[in-house]
């Protein structure tokens, strides 16, 4: 019950002034009035520059990649990662000094996004190559026909997605706390569309310019595409901010992992439901182009 007192009153044990600080954090409409919380949620996003300019600002202008096999490949993932896991275990936020290593938020929000992205790139990645005509064609070693470079990158890249919707999110719902609830659930809902499209749009503009990664009508894939890769944000956003969101209800590791299974099943439910009922978004014939088989329990599936 000693690190609860910790965890959720960030003025326990202060002088004036440190009081004083504590509280303008805590009282801010964009942070999470939890300490640990809020301290993993400023170092996924202080850590984002650094993978973001690797791949972004520097592999990919710079086409450094013309060069990279399936070593190279992998090492970008790793160096990508990596250090999303090791910063936080030798440089221990002030909030995490007297919490256990599994109380901390970084460590809860890191095993969450760990089993969706996991989830997302072994399964929901089959979806893109058969309803949306995608193909990976740089040189990789794979799981599932999934490059393990992506299963790396994803892992950082929905980091950073759910920490900006999170103090969106949180943003919003000071704005809108007079309103009725119906109300509330119908901007939030709205909100959640509308990012999730954002981000998934975004994603998919600013890796146009990666040659390996093809799609069979890339202008069809910006606009519906968008909309069919942010199925998995309009599930996930809303659940991943409830990780020790609320006061006095921390989370433990097992909680953490269910719920991250729970959204995984429903994306992939809503996935399926658009194969069946609305299918591929080029016509079939076109979709064959895709160099990338689907999962087994799709039609025309090819054994590698």
């Amino acid at each position: 019950m000693e690190n609860q007192t910790y965890l959720y009153d960030p003025t326990a044990n202060m002088g004036g002034s440190e009081k004083a600080v504590a509280g303008e954090f805590s009282s801010s409409l964009w942070l999470a009035t939890n300490p640990s919380k809020r301290w993993g949620e400023l170092f996924f996003l202080l850590y984002t520059p650094f993978w973001l300019t690797l791949c972004l600002g520097i592999v990919v202008p710079y086409k450094l990649y013309e060069d990279f096999k399936e070593l190279e490949y992998l090492l970008l993932g790793l160096i990508s990662v990596l250090p999303a896991f090791l910063i936080p275990i030798f440089v221990v936020g002030k909030a995490d000094r007297s919490l256990n290593w599994k109380d901390r938020y970084w460590v809860k929000a890191s095993l969450w996004i760990i089993i969706f992205s996991y989830v997302g790139n072994y399964f929901w990645t089959h979806y893109f190559f058969t309803v949306l005509g995608a193909s990976y064609t740089f040189p990789s070693w794979k799981m599932n026909n999934v490059p393990h470079t992506t299963f790396l990158l994803t892992n950082v890249c929905f980091l950073f997605y759910h920490v900006t919707s999170n103090l969106t999110l949180r943003r919003l719902q000071h704005a809108i706390a007079h309103l009725p609830m119906k109300t509330q659930w119908i901007i939030k809902s709205a909100w959640i569309l509308a990012l999730s499209y954002f981000i998934a749009y975004l994603e998919t503009v600013a890796i146009s310019n990666f040659p390996y990664y093809t799609f069979v009508d890339r202008t069809l894939m910006y606009k519906v595409g968008s909309l069919f890769y942010a199925i998995y944000f309009l599930v996930s956003f809303p659940m991943f901010l409830r990780i020790d969101e609320k006061v006095g209800d921390p989370w433990d590791l097992p909680r953490v992992a269910v719920d991250a299974l729970g959204a995984a099943m429903l994306v992939t439910i809503i996935l399926d439901l658009w194969r069946l009922f609305l299918g591929p978004i080029v016509p079939i014939l076109d979709a064959k182009q895709c160099a990338q088989p689907g999962l087994p329990w799709f039609p025309g599936h090819t054994e590698l």
